[in-house]
């Protein structure tokens, strides 16, 4: 049998662009690419908000409310909040092999929060590998 036939068929399978099954927390809170399952999705974005008010709250207790400190602290933190909140959604979306950019989709009132909720937060993932990344689980 030859073995530089062209018309033989593929041994191998083209795979997702990664393999990785393991995000880092870097990776998980700050890149858009990837899977997560929905354990590390209420785990990260539970701690990323736990972390925001351990930063503001002192602030509010220490220099007030209206305080230039305490607001200043505030845009500051919130920066990253939103940025580690829209790396962790689209990650779930990808995960149930959507596009990141139904995030969007809690932009409609009520209807879109509530779909984003089940989405992302009560589906579980595709099984195997899908359009995005191989299987996190």
């Amino acid at each position: 049998m030859e073995t530089n036939n062209p018309y033989r068929t593929p041994q191998t399978t083209a795979q997702p662009e990664s393999s990785s099954s393991k995000l880092s927390a870097k990776e998980v809170l700050f890149s858009f690419k990837g899977r997560i399952p929905r354990s590390t999705f209420w785990g990260y974005s539970l701690l990323s908000g736990l972390a925001f008010y351990a930063l503001v709250l002192p602030c509010m207790f220490i220099f007030g409310q209206d305080s230039g400190i305490t607001i200043t602290v505030m845009a500051l933190a919130y920066i990253p909040l939103v940025w580690a909140s829209l790396a962790i959604q689209s990650k779930r979306w990808h995960d149930r092999d959507k596009s990141g950019l139904w995030i969007f989709i809690g932009l409609i009132p009520l209807i879109g929060a509530v779909w984003s909720f089940v989405e992302t937060g009560c589906l579980k993932g595709t099984d195997g590998p899908n359009n995005y990344c191989n299987d996190p689980l």
